[in-house]
């Protein structure tokens, strides 16, 4: 399950994402290191030119003991090289954010690649369990932060924390007792940082937490709006939205309150430590203290130029530690959203051991079964035996048996137990039951969207686990009561169930499906644009769509969840005529609550918790006066 807690996430995730980014583009971002090392020393080597020009020509030559013609040449010979460096870190600094503006939406697009690929393994249990509103925040909000982090917050904090390690190195070198003046307020300005940061960050994961609430919420109330105008809740929609948005609300005042505080309070700071620098620059000048030199000061006490030096160089090492620490808790973001974009790609994929396929045929008049390529309207499942190394085919009939099943979705509580069903190829087997029964657990389980506790469910006479699911899969059309749609026109919803299908093929499924005439009068026909699952149509047309994608698939078995239960009469006639001539020859499983819909059964299950109380067709059920014939009559009705 996606973690989504407020707590500060791991370093380990920082170092994760570094070695991704590292992977995905490596010379790109090699490039941008370099960049930004060329432009970080420029910058300091702009700043240390002032000692150069005061102590090496300035002072010289106001005590004569240079020529103006040689200060001149000095000073010449500094700017140009100044100058120079100066352009050689605004063109580094140019490729630098050139590079990293492409890199990083080119990273962030790779990331969601792999977020969506490994969305496509995951098994249906991980959408059970987790809010819609939730994974789509990782999408955005998530992905957002980490854009922040790997295109902008990550490649500042390393220039600054490059350029604090070099100005640390260059004002040891100078001086040592103004460089300890700095390192004590640096330790005031980390433990200012350790304090405010840590409190603001830790508010900002939980705004952040809330914000991927405050969007479910959001999605909720659009898709149920109808609902909420039908009862009349607007302002309990309304007073919903006003508590989550109050949660998000209070950690963003409070993370925006520190982060407030400490920008002024590092700034004080560093202004102290300026006047503190410059105070025993002062006494250093006045005193003549001796300290460490570097080339170019006088012995013994410290140049004019070197003071000044340090001043500048205190100023920009001042400012390094501020940005540093206003990225703290961009980091911190940052490192949440790649916390949870990793939890997403480290789920477990669905599990799929299986090794039998499902292949195109010819099947001869003697039943000798030869696999070919093209699509000939016959099936058979190839199995490979390991032992031998030989492969036998067995003949796509749609012959289903569940034996003895027992199944629970959290491993403990069982939802099914000891369900045997037979479904001979060609059968109707039906499942009756009050909601929470099991109905759509059973079908559930013979597309293996989960996988039974105990006991065997065979197809064809193969063990079901034995099969590839994909291939399982794909010799299985499943009709549902709410129906999915998707953008695009009505030829290509229909095409869906088989992408290989041509213009013609899915006219015939419209057919068959009982949809051809109503979508022969729209403006637009087939080409129709649908969009918003399909909500500029009515849902027996939606669901007589879903019909006719099942059709262009022509697959043997059929499961019909409720196909029905949500659409007028009168639709239902039409509905149901497509579904008969979809279901003439196939093997055919069906969930309903409107019993005239399975008279003709070859099976009725009637379940209780869980459980089959009675079997058998319409007449024998109704002989027996038990359960069914209640619910038949009317005398019990399916809660």
């Amino acid at each position: 399950m996606l973690e989504r807690t407020g707590e500060k996430p791991s370093i380990k995730v920082l170092f994760r994402l570094i070695k991704t980014m590292l992977k995905t583009f490596p010379g790109r971002y090699t490039l941008i290191i370099i960049f930004l090392i060329i432009s970080t020393i420029a910058s300091i080597i702009s700043t240390v030119s002032v000692g150069t020009l005061i102590n090496s020509i300035l002072e010289p030559f106001t005590k004569n003991e240079i020529s103006f013609q040689d200060a001149y040449q000095k000073l010449i010979l500094l700017v140009c090289v100044v100058v120079g460096v100066y352009i050689i870190g605004v063109v580094s600094v140019f490729f630098y954010q050139r590079i990293i503006a492409i890199t990083g939406q080119r990273f962030l697009e790779k990331f969601r690649v792999m977020m969506f690929d490994k969305m496509q393994d995951l098994p249906v249990k991980f959408f059970d369990t987790n809010k819609h509103g939730a994974i789509m925040s990782t999408y955005t909000n998530d992905a957002d932060s980490l854009w922040q982090l790997s295109a902008q917050t990550l490649p500042q904090l390393l220039m600054n924390l490059l350029t604090i390690v070099i100005l640390l190195g260059v004002m040891f070198a100078s001086s040592i007792y103004m460089s300890i003046v700095v390192v004590i307020f640096s330790i005031i300005m980390i433990f200012t940082t350790k304090i405010c940061g840590g409190r603001s960050s830790k508010a900002f994961l939980r705004q952040q937490v809330n914000f991927a609430r405050l969007e479910g919420y959001v999605q909720e109330m659009l898709s149920g709006q109808k609902v909420v105008k039908v009862f009349n809740h607007e302002k309990e929609s309304i007073k919903g939205f006003d508590e989550v948005n109050a949660v998000f609300f209070k950690y963003g005042t409070k993370g925006n309150t520190y982060t407030n505080i400490l920008m002024p309070l590092l700034g004080n700071i560093g202004h102290l430590m300026y006047i503190s620098v410059a105070l025993t620059g002062g006494i250093l000048i006045t005193k003549g203290v001796v300290n460490l030199t570097i080339v170019g000061f006088e012995s013994g006490s410290i140049a004019i130029g070197t003071v000044v030096m340090f001043l500048m160089i205190a100023r920009q090492f001042t400012g390094s530690v501020i940005n540093a620490s206003s990225q703290f808790n961009s980091v911190v973001l940052g490192m949440a959203g790649a916390t949870r974009m990793f939890a997403l790609i480290d789920e477990p994929k669905e599990v799929d051991d299986g090794y039998v396929t499902l292949v195109n045929c010819h099947i001869d008049e003697d039943g000798t079964i030869h696999e070919c390529q093209q699509r000939t309207g016959q099936w058979a499942w190839k199995h490979p035996h390991s032992a031998d190394g030989s492969i036998t085919y067995t003949k796509l009939e749609g012959d289903i048996v569940l034996k003895d099943v027992d199944f629970a979705y959290d491993g403990e509580h069982m939802v099914l137990h000891d369900i045997n069903v037979y479904a001979h190829a060609g059968q109707k087997i039906a499942f009756v039951g009050a909601t929470g029964a099991g109905k759509t657990t059973i079908t559930n389980l013979i597309n293996r969207f989960y996988d039974i506790a105990d006991g065997k469910i065979r197809y064809d006479g193969i063990n079901i686990n034995k099969i590839k699911k994909a291939d399982l899969r794909n010799s299985l059309g499943l009709v549902l009561q709410d129906t999915n749609l998707f953008s695009g026109t009505i030829m290509d919803n229909i095409r869906y169930g088989n992408l290989n299908a041509s213009d013609e093929e899915c006219i015939n499924a419209a057919k068959l499906a009982n949809a051809h005439d109503f979508i022969e009068r729209l403006p637009n026909g087939y080409q129709t644009i649908l969009s918003s699952n399909g909500n500029n149509l009515s849902q027996g047309q939606r669901q007589l769509l879903s019909i006719a994608r099942v059709a262009v698939a022509n697959p043997p078995v059929l499961i019909l969840d409720e196909a029905t239960s949500s659409i007028d009469t009168r639709t239902e006639a039409l509905v149901q005529q497509g579904m008969d001539a979809l279901m003439k020859g196939r093997t055919v499983f069906v969930i309903a609550h409107r019993l005239s819909t399975i008279r003709n059964s070859d099976a009725i299950m009637v379940l209780d918790h869980g459980r089959i109380i009675e079997r058998g067709n319409h007449e024998d059920l109704l002989k027996k006066k038990g359960t069914y014939y209640q619910l038949y009559t009317g005398s019990l009705e399916l809660d």
